[in-house]
């Protein structure tokens, strides 16, 4: 199964050892994992330290490495350079995809969470007929920004009148952060494994984003970590702490229905990303986008 290593208490040393991430301090072992059961490794703590064979092993492996702010914010992402053997073709066909069907993608992603918030909100006893009915009126490319439309109707609603989403702030928008990290890695670890380019975004382009498709393909997923905090916060408050977060990158593993079967997330986020990378090589769209979980699921996250 796939873990998310969250390193959050300063002065650690991570190295590899025979097949594991091995965790110390002071040349004490505090923990070891599998290497292959590594989704990623997130950084919190200061003075974090580790090797450079397991940097490679985790590159040969498809993990990233993210490094984030003490807001919970990803700063740094260590990705490997190859991560199909087909990479080249298909970055090509990415490249050079036609913006009609780059923005029918963005089209088919921003319904797909749409799907998700409403879901999530019924899921808590409240109307998802709003958001429902915006779906109809996605046009391509979302160029009528229906994407921030909903979100107007959705935050509220989901956490509150007051609260406003922003990146750089702390309480419940640190447990944003934390969740939204974990999907970005899982989702930049995805792209690269595809053999695309986690740069070349549907929609997002900022020229300082290194993994704009990776925000891209995550988008359908983000409801499930409001989801888990807005139960949190109910339970313990808004602290990041060790619970928290091992409630948050425990999403990974939960199974969504896609297609005729059930999938955990970091499995959806794979087949998502490769059928991208196929319709950019057959110059025809065919996405795997998840389907909303059943509302007792989506009523127990972060429980």
């Amino acid at each position: 199964m796939d873990q998310i290593i969250d390193i959050a208490t300063d002065g650690r040393h991570l190295s590899r050892d025979r097949g594991f991430l091995k965790v110390s301090e002071n040349g004490l072992e505090n923990g070891r994992t599998p290497l292959d059961q590594i989704a990623g490794v997130i950084v919190h703590a200061h003075g974090t330290t580790w090797s450079t064979s397991l940097l490679t092993e985790l590159a040969d492996r498809g993990a990233p490495v993210v490094l984030c702010a003490s807001n919970h914010a990803p700063k740094s992402v260590l990705m490997p350079l190859q991560g199909h053997h087909a990479q080249g073709a298909r970055m090509r066909a990415q490249w050079q995809a036609r913006s009609s069907l780059t923005k029918q993608a963005w089209k088919q992603v921003v319904g797909a969470k749409l799907h998700m918030q409403a879901a999530v909100l019924a899921a808590h006893g409240k109307a998802p007929a709003p958001l429902l009915m915006m779906v109809r009126k996605i046009t391509s490319g979302d160029s009528t920004n229906i994407e921030a439309q909903a979100a107007r109707h959705y935050w509220p609603r989901m956490m509150g009148r007051d609260f406003r989403r922003d990146s750089a702030a702390t309480d419940a928008n640190a447990l944003l952060n934390y969740g939204y990290t974990v999907l970005r890695a899982a989702a930049a670890r995805a792209v690269v494994a595809a053999g695309l380019h986690p740069t070349i975004g549907l929609f997002h382009s900022n020229r300082g984003n290194a993994f704009a498709l990776a925000d891209d393909l995550m988008e359908p997923f983000r409801p499930l970590v409001d989801c888990a905090v807005r139960s949190l916060i109910a339970q313990q408050g808004t602290d990041v702490d060790t619970s928290a977060k091992q409630v948050l990158a425990g999403l990974i593993a939960l199974d969504l229905p896609l297609g005729e079967g059930i999938t955990p997330v970091s499995v959806a986020l794979s087949k998502l990303a490769i059928s991208l990378g196929q319709s950019f090589e057959a110059g025809k769209l065919s996405l795997a986008l998840p389907a909303p979980p059943d509302p007792l699921t989506l009523k127990g996250l972060g429980k």
